[in-house]
C-alpha cells in the first residue's frame, strides 16, 4: 500500500490528508479534513490533483508518432514528465503504409509494460477523412472514410477517436455506422456549414477537434462549425497555449460548452529547443514558443499539459478545481473512461503533485511514481 500526503483535490472538493493506493494501482480512498481553495493556494503543502488526460498528442521529446519505432515510448515519457498520465496517440493524414507503420509500432508498445510513461489509451485518428480545403498542417492525403482501412488499423491498435469533415462526400452517410461500431467521432478540419454540423451531431458526432482552428468560422449570417459548437456542443477540445486561440475566445468557449476540455496538439518539438522537427511527412520549425510550416501556418504546438493548467489558472482565471476538470475529468468523461481523471476509490492512481507555483513535483501513473524504475 502506498500513501501520498498533501492538499488533495477530490470530486467534491479539497482535503488536507492522504490518498492511498492498493497494490493494483487503484485508489483505495482519500482521508483528511476539508479545505477551502484559498487555503490551498496559500499553502506550501503539495497540491495533489488528478493526472492530466490528453486526447490529442502527435509527439514530444523530439519524436513524432508517425515515425514508428520507439517514438511512442519517448513521447509517453516526455508527457508524463509534465503530468500527463493518460493520452491518445494522434496520427496525421497520410497514405495507408505510413499509418500501418505507426500503428504497428504502437501495437508493439502496447503489448508490453512501459514504466515511466503515460498510459496510451488508443489512437486519435486525425484524418485522413478531412477536407483538403482546411488542412491546417495536415499533408494532403485526404480521402473519404474507408471502412476497410479503419478495420485494418483498428486491428493493430484500438482507434478511440476519429476526426472527420462531415461535408466530404460519403462521410455523412457513414457517420451513424461509425458511432454504432464504437468509435467516438468528432468534427474537424472542415469547411462544413452550420446546417451540416447540426446534421452530423444528429447522426452521432460528439465533439469538435481543436475548436476555432481549421474549421469554418462564426459569422452572424453564416455561423459555420464554430457556431454549431458554441450553440450545441456538449464537448469540444481546445488548445490553450494562448497562440492557437485568444484568451477571450477561450472564455467564450468555456461559457458555451459544458464539457470543453484542453488538449496540447503537441508535436515532436514539445520539450525540445528551437529547431526543425518532423510532423508526419512535414518538416516543422519551433521558434518563439510556436511550431509552424515554412509558410507560417501553425503546425501543432509545443504545449504540455502542466503549462495548459497554469494558463487556465493564471491567464484565463479559472479556479483550481475548474481548471483540473478541463485538463483531466472532462476529457476522460468524453472518452467514456470513468476510472481516470478523478481521485476517488476504485479509480486508477493517476496523480500529479504540484508546488505553490503549479510546477510538477512528482507524477504517479496507476499508483506508481514515474521515477520508480523497479520491475
Amino acid at each position: 500500500m502506498k500513501r501520498i500526503s498533501g492538499n488533495i483535490l477530490t470530486p467534491s472538493g479539497f482535503v488536507s490528508g492522504q490518498i492511498e493506493f492498493g497494490d493494483d494501482g487503484r485508489v483505495l480512498g482519500v482521508t483528511g479534513t476539508d479545505l477551502a481553495e484559498t487555503q490551498v493556494r496559500n499553502s506550501r503543502v503539495p497540491l495533489v490533483i488528478p493526472g492530466f488526460v490528453d486526447l490529442h498528442v502527435h509527439g514530444g521529446g523530439g519524436r513524432d508518432i508517425m515515425q514508428g519505432g520507439d517514438a511512442m515510448a519517448r513521447v509517453s515519457e516526455l508527457h508524463a514528465r509534465h503530468g500527463t498520465t493518460a493520452l491518445l496517440a494522434t496520427t496525421m493524414t497520410a497514405p495507408m503504409p505510413d499509418l500501418e507503420l505507426a500503428f504497428s509500432a504502437m501495437r508493439a508498445f502496447g503489448l508490453k509494460s512501459h514504466l515511466g510513461g503515460a498510459r496510451v489509451l488508443g489512437v486519435h485518428l486525425e484524418g485522413p477523412y478531412i477536407n483538403n480545403g482546411k488542412l491546417g498542417a495536415q499533408p494532403d492525403f485526404t480521402r473519404p472514410v474507408q471502412t476497410s482501412e479503419l478495420q485494418q488499423l483498428n486491428g493493430l491498435f484500438p482507434i478511440r477517436l476519429i476526426t472527420l469533415a462531415p461535408e466530404v462526400p460519403g462521410n455523412m452517410d457513414i457517420l451513424e455506422s461509425l458511432c454504432a461500431a464504437g468509435f467516438r467521432v468528432q468534427i474537424g478540419h472542415t469547411l462544413g456549414t452550420y446546417e451540416e454540423g447540426l446534421q452530423a451531431l444528429a447522426k452521432g458526432a460528439a465533439g469538435f477537434t481543436h475548436l476555432f482552428n481549421a474549421m469554418s468560422s462564426l459569422h452572424h449570417r453564416a455561423p459555420g462549425m464554430v457556431g454549431v459548437a458554441l450553440a450545441h456542443a456538449k464537448h469540444a477540445e481546445i488548445i490553450p497555449d494562448l497562440i492557437h486561440v485568444h484568451p477571450g475566445a477561450i472564455r467564450v468557449a468555456l461559457r458555451a460548452i459544458p464539457g470543453l476540455y484542453c488538449v496540447t496538439d503537441s508535436t515532436a518539438a514539445a520539450g525540445m529547443p528551437d529547431g526543425e522537427y518532423k510532423l508526419g511527412r512535414h518538416t516543422v520549425t519551433k521558434c518563439l514558443g510556436g511550431v509552424r510550416l515554412a509558410d507560417g501556418t501553425l503546425a501543432g504546438s509545443t504545449l504540455t499539459m502542466d503549462q495548459a493548467f497554469r494558463n487556465l489558472v493564471n491567464e484565463i482565471g479559472l479556479d483550481l478545481m475548474e481548471a483540473s476538470r478541463r485538463v483531466s475529468t472532462h476529457a476522460a468523461d468524453y472518452l467514456g473512461v470513468t476510472d481516470r481523471g478523478r481521485l476517488a476509490a476504485g479509480c486508477w492512481g493517476d496523480v500529479v503533485l504540484l508546488d505553490r507555483d503549479l510546477k510538477v513535483l512528482d507524477v504517479y501513473v496507476e499508483g506508481r511514481s514515474i521515477d520508480d524504475t523497479l520491475a
